[in-house]
Parts: C-alpha cells; sequence; structure tokens
C-alpha cells in the first residue's frame, strides 16, 4: 500500500465524515430504500430525471452505516448526475471498488455496493422492470 492508498482512504473517510448529496429531495421522480442485513447498513436514494425521463438530474441520499457503505454513496451520488438510466444500470461492483480507489475485503464488497443496488432496484422499479415486492436487500 503505497502513497495513492493513503490517498484514497482519506477520501473516503471525508466522503463519510462531509457526505455529498446527503439529505432528500423535494419531490423526486423516484426513491428508494434498501438495506444490507448482514451488517445493518441502510440508505436510502431520491432521483430526480430531466425532462427526457432518461437523464438523472440529480440524486441525494440519506442512510446510516459503515465509513464503506456511506462514502461510495456520497460518492455515487455525485457520479450519477448527467448519466442516463441506461447507464446507471450497465454499472458493476467493479466500477463502485474503481470509484473508491481503494482494495475492497469480499466482506466489504455489499456495503460499498449497496448505494448502487438500491438506485438501479429504484429505477427498475419506476421503469415498470421490476416488482417493488421482488426487489431484495443485499445478503
Amino acid at each position: 500500500m503505497g502513497l495513492g492508498s493513503d490517498m484514497y482512504r482519506q477520501q473516503i473517510l471525508d466522503h463519510y465524515k462531509n457526505p455529498r448529496n446527503y439529505g432528500k429531495l423535494e419531490d423526486p421522480t423516484f426513491t428508494h430504500i434498501g438495506e444490507n442485513p448482514m451488517c445493518g447498513d441502510e440508505i436510502r436514494i431520491d432521483v430526480t430525471l430531466e425532462d427526457d425521463d432518461e437523464t438523472i438530474k440529480r440524486v441525494a441520499f440519506q442512510g446510516d452505516g459503515c465509513a464503506i457503505s456511506q462514502a461510495s454513496a456520497s460518492m455515487l451520488s455525485g457520479e450519477l448526475a448527467g448519466k442516463s438510466l441506461e447507464e446507471l444500470h450497465e454499472m458493476d461492483r467493479d466500477d463502485v471498488i474503481d470509484m473508491l480507489g481503494v482494495d475492497i475485503s469480499p466482506m466489504r464488497v455489499k456495503c460499498a455496493v449497496l448505494a448502487e443496488k438500491v438506485a438501479q432496484d429504484g429505477a427498475e422499479i419506476y421503469q415498470g422492470d421490476l416488482d417493488v415486492d421482488k426487489t431484495t436487500t443485499e445478503e
């Protein structure tokens, strides 16, 4: 682990202590809540779409959990603005881990990707591609 890893660790701590886009959006296009029952992390994602009903305009989150889950939600909330719902659906765990910039232990991957999964499920429910009763929490 070199100086670069320390820089990313500091970035994670900064996003955890000073989260970006934390809170609720007024009149969001869709909202979704998810949790990781294994550790108790919980994330609520609010998304507002542009008039084209496809481009993400704003993202806000609220949650409670470990530094990794909360920092990931903070970083993701900034990354998603300007992306399409299709780009959101195409994201995978490697995109989130790359965004964090540090090696994540297998036990912490679910913490890191929780916000991504909540946003993806929320978008799929909004688009009618996923039944709200079929969403799963990260186990």
